[in-house]
Formats: C-alpha cells, sequence, structure tokens
C-alpha cells in the first residue's frame, strides 16, 4: 500500500511539472516580440514596427535603470548602473514594492497585451504567406488600409484595430493653466496644443481615455513645452534651467502621488511637445528622458531621440487654425505643374545657406527663395510644382513636408539625422524622395532622373497617406491624431511590465 501511495504522488508529480512546462510554452509563445528575434539582423523587416521589440523585462525592484548602447530599457535588480543624469540631479528614491492587487491587475493588463501582440503577429505571418496587401476582415464601417505606402497592412490593420479595442490612457489632471491641459492650437507648433485638447476632451479620445489610473496601459503627461517658453523663459536668455526645472517639479509631483512612475521609472510614461526645445525640457529628468516614452517634432537621433522608444511627430503649420483653403481640395491629377521644384525659407540651420548657395534665381524650372516675392503665392506655388523641398532648418523637422503631402507635390526630404513620422508602419520611399546634403548640388539632375512613371505612382501615393497627417476636429479614424495614438501603442505593446 506505501509503494501504491509513492508510485501516485509520483505520477502526479510528474504531471505537475508537464502541466507547467506547457503553459509556459505556450504563453511564452504569445508573449513573444513583434519583430525579428534577438538572434536575426537588425536590419528593418517588413511588418509592423521592426525598430522595436520585447527585448527585456521591466520588473519592479529598487533598481534604477540603464539604456544600453543599443538603447535597450533594461530595469533589473543588481549591476546596472544609474542612468545618465544632468548637473545637480540626483537618482529618485527607492521604489516601493507593488501590492499583491496591483500585481494581479497588472498581469492581467500584460496578458491582455501578449494576446494583442499574437494576433498581430499572425496577421503578419499571413500576409507573409500570401497576398501583403490582403487585410483582416472589415468591420462595418471599417476603412482597410492597402497600398504600397505601408509596410505591412494587414499588420498594420490589426494592429490598429487592437488599439481601439483594448489601449487605455489616463491622463494626470495635476498642474494648473495655462503650461498644462493646454497648448498652442494655431501656428507652427499647433500640433502640441491640438492633442492635448483631444485627449483631454475630445469626444474620439474617450475611446481611450480612462478615468481609473489602475486600467491604464500608459500614463499622459499634458504639459505645454511651447507654452513654458512663453511663460518662464527669458527672451534671448538663452537659459533653458527654468524648461527643466518646471519638468523635473512635474515628474516628482506625480511620481509622490501616485505609484505608477515609480513602479516602472516612466517607461509606460508618454509626453508630447513639438517645440524646438522639447528635448531640452525632457532633459529636466533623467528617467523621462532615457527611459519614457517621449512624442517629438525635434525627432534628431544624433541628438538623444530613440526611435526604439520616442515617436517622431508631424510639424504641422495651421496659419489661424486652419488649413490653407488651397490645400484642402488639390487640383486633379491632369492639372499642370510647370515647376520642377519649389522651396522659399529663411537660412536656418546648417543646410539651407546650401541649398540657397547652390539654386537661389539659378534656375527658371527649380525655384528656389530665400523670401518669396509679394507677386507669387506660397500655396500656389507647391500646386503647381511636381516636387517641393523639404530641407531641415534649426532642427530637423519641418512643416513643408505635411504642406507638401496636402498639395500632392512630392517631398524631397534634405535632412540628416531625422526619424520620420509614423515609419513603423510607412514606408516613406513610396510617397517621397530622399536627397543627401551632400547632393544638393546634384538636385535638378536627381529630380528630373526621376522616371515620369514613378512620379506619378509617387504622386497617387500621396492621395493615400494624406488622411494619416490631417488633424480633423473631431479626431477621426487613422487620421494624425490616432496615428500618434498608434505610434504609443506600439511602444507600450513592446514594453512588458513584470
Amino acid at each position: 500500500m506505501e509503494s501504491l501511495r509513492l508510485q501516485t504522488s509520483s505520477i502526479v508529480w510528474w504531471l505537475c511539472i508537464a502541466s507547467i512546462v506547457v503553459v509556459l510554452v505556450i504563453y511564452g509563445n504569445s508573449d513573444a516580440p513583434i519583430g525579428p528575434s534577438d538572434s536575426e539582423s537588425d536590419s528593418p523587416v517588413s511588418f509592423l514596427i521592426p525598430i522595436i521589440q520585447l527585448r527585456s523585462k521591466v520588473i519592479t525592484t529598487s533598481a534604477t535603470p540603464s539604456v544600453s548602447d543599443d538603447h535597450k530599457i533594461v530595469i533589473s535588480s543588481s549591476n546596472h548602473p544609474t542612468p545618465r543624469l544632468l548637473p545637480n540631479q540626483t537618482p529618485p528614491s527607492e521604489v516601493p514594492k507593488p501590492k499583491r492587487k496591483w500585481r494581479r491587475d497588472q498581469s492581467e493588463l500584460e496578458e491582455g497585451l501578449a494576446r494583442a501582440r499574437s494576433s498581430i503577429r499572425r496577421a503578419a505571418a499571413a500576409a507573409a504567406s500570401g497576398d501583403p496587401n490582403r487585410s483582416s476582415a472589415p468591420t462595418g464601417h471599417d476603412v482597410v488600409p492597402h497600398g504600397a505606402v505601408y509596410r505591412n497592412p494587414r499588420a498594420f490593420h490589426q494592429s490598429y484595430l487592437e488599439m481601439e479595442r483594448k489601449f487605455k490612457v489616463y491622463v494626470y489632471s495635476e498642474g494648473d493653466l495655462p503650461i498644462t491641459h493646454d497648448g498652442p492650437c494655431k501656428d507652427i507648433y499647433s500640433i502640441e496644443g491640438r492633442f492635448i485638447h483631444e485627449m483631454e476632451t475630445g469626444a474620439e479620445a474617450g475611446r481611450f481615455r480612462t478615468k481609473n489610473p489602475k486600467e491604464a496601459h500608459v500614463y499622459f503627461m499634458p504639459f505645454s513645452v511651447t507654452w513654458m517658453v512663453k511663460y518662464l523663459y527669458k527672451p534671448l536668455s538663452y537659459n533653458l534651467t527654468p524648461l527643466r526645472e518646471y519638468v523635473s517639479d512635474y515628474v516628482r509631483l506625480v511620481s509622490e502621488k501616485y505609484p505608477f512612475w515609480n513602479r516602472t521609472s516612466g517607461a509606460d510614461h508618454f509626453m508630447l511637445a513639438c517645440h524646438d526645445w522639447a528635448p531640452n525640457a525632457s532633459a529636466g529628468n533623467p528617467f523621462l528622458y532615457n527611459t519614457s516614452i517621449r512624442v517629438l517634432c525635434n525627432a534628431n537621433t544624433s541628438e538623444g531621440f530613440r526611435p526604439q522608444k520616442d515617436v517622431s511627430l508631424p510639424e504641422i503649420y495651421l496659419y489661424g487654425g486652419n488649413v490653407s483653403s488651397k490645400l484642402i481640395s488639390p487640383p486633379p491629377p491632369n492639372s499642370p505643374r510647370p515647376y520642377l521644384a519649389f522651396f522659399a525659407g529663411g537660412l536656418h540651420g546648417p543646410i539651407r545657406p546650401i541649398l540657397l548657395d547652390h539654386w537661389k534665381g539659378r534656375d527658371k524650372s527649380l525655384r528656389v527663395f530665400e523670401y518669396l516675392p509679394k507677386t507669387l503665392d506660397y500655396d500656389s506655388m507647391m500646386l503647381e510644382s511636381k516636387f517641393c523641398l523639404c530641407p531641415s532648418g534649426h532642427e530637423v523637422a519641418s512643416p513643408r513636408i505635411v504642406e507638401a503631402i496636402y498639395s500632392e507635390c512630392v517631398p524631397v526630404i534634405i535632412s540628416e539625422h531625422y526619424a520620420l513620422p509614423f515609419s513603423d508602419v510607412l514606408r516613406w520611399e513610396a510617397f517621397s524622395i530622399n536627397v543627401e546634403v551632400s547632393k544638393i548640388e546634384r538636385l535638378k539632375e536627381i529630380l528630373e532622373a526621376v522616371p515620369e512613371e514613378k512620379y506619378r505612382w509617387l504622386k497617387e501615393n500621396l492621395k493615400v497617406v494624406r488622411k494619416h497627417f490631417e488633424l480633423n476636429h473631431p479626431a477621426k479614424r487613422f487620421d494624425v491624431f490616432h496615428m500618434i495614438m498608434h505610434s504609443v501603442w506600439l511602444r507600450r505593446i513592446n514594453l512588458r511590465v513584470a
């Protein structure tokens, strides 16, 4: 009898072990990162977000995060240095251990994201085995993305649907007007204020925003760097310390009042700003700079912007708060465009002086101006040109890119170290031309060498991609607000909080 009991116990023991192994295999497969494995090449692949992967777990310990040379987000229990600190800064205090209830809630959130990753990966695999432009089944009013402008339309569509079903954002209520909960809604930095207002009061944003921070996937800090510059910066002082101090104080406020920042050192938090000085302002907290998701127009990879965790924000210039009436409905495709290329703008930054030195007033078909003559209209010139030159100014981003898309004038991007917006899902080579700074003197030769068939293809693709760069009020599916949200969603879905 004793022998029988021992045999029974042994069998039960081995069955338990086998069950655990099976569960681990299944969960491990569903929780795998979207994108190539670490053993594969780092070169981009053709589906979803090739540059961001679930490379490591973010765990709640008293350790401080570090960002390695290849920009992986790492938080571990020991043997990792603190992140880069600015002068007079100290690391935050130890992170308290999470309560059991929070761990259970967090586990449910992560399991939901694991299922989303799995469904997106299946959609990508299905596209790879068949027609890459075939997408998931539409859901009534659904508009299924298709065409050459997408890296993988099917994977993007599935990811977008998963975002609509699951993604929850908590917006911090802390902070006073005008620097928080407000921002510019017209002029060059308009997208900053438009996003904040849409996130806080927009009807469409209601599907994403949650009043319960415990069910949120990410946390939004609604401060405006543009308004910081307006209200805190002393003109001509070039002293950005007040901006950094404000950001530092804001992070300290929410981290002391809530447990959410401390449990991941800000890895599931995001800020959004379009002002050129936004990266500098974000340096007010080293974890915000190194670990959090920064949604920035100034997406310069040589100045700390990391596409693996940060989001490139398109710069949209709204004169008087609206898109020019001439750009709302571009002329028919067969309308003449007599000029090869067009640019008008000041001598800002290192690239534009080179462009104007070679081409200003030198060619009747390649129209380059520093100041546009009063007899010419800027919008009309774009509508009459085949290509619109978009050189960087003081910073890498340029509102001319979006203006060119609106006018169906093929953007010619002349920049260095610029991470283009929505590159996770969009193939910029399908609707724009890239010209290296070193080849500016050959600009006319390069543009004239573009075959007519390719030019028409690029121009046709601008019509497809336009909706992703439109600012609507209220927001509409697949517009720029939703594309920004999708970019944040991708970075969160590939970050596992354990």
